[in-house]
């Protein structure tokens, strides 16, 4: 499924209803706690929404412009107002570990990607 993305005179003509046509809100704030946890579990499924958000574009440039400190933004995981491309576990990582993952919408989704040493 290909997300329908917004061109930028659509966005700019629509600016105030950006949030109403976001896929992370529902009116509700239920979505805030995937959005900013620190599970690798909950980042993947909010990267996920956003892959099919009409409004990631437009999401993502806000973020970068506004050097957001943390959480998940136009699908991309943010710390310290810079974009992360993957979150680790605590700890030293293994040696060998083979890719989690899970499964979102029918779509196998990479929560921590395999680790292979010589």
């Amino acid at each position: 499924m290909v997300p329908e993305l917004l061109t930028d005179e659509e966005c700019e003509s629509e600016e105030g209803d950006l949030r109403a046509l976001a896929k992370c809100n529902d009116a509700t704030g239920a979505w805030t706690e995937i959005f900013f946890s620190e599970d690798l579990y909950d980042i993947a499924r909010a990267k996920h929404l956003c892959g099919t958000c009409p409004v990631k574009a437009r999401c993502l440039d806000g973020a970068i412009e506004r050097r957001e400190p943390w959480g998940v933004w136009g699908g991309e995981l943010f710390l310290n107002g810079r974009i992360l491309a993957q979150k680790r576990r605590r700890g030293r990582p293994p040696k060998n570990r083979p890719a989690e993952t899970i499964v979102i919408d029918g779509v196998e989704v990479v929560v921590v990607p395999a680790i292979q040493s010589a």
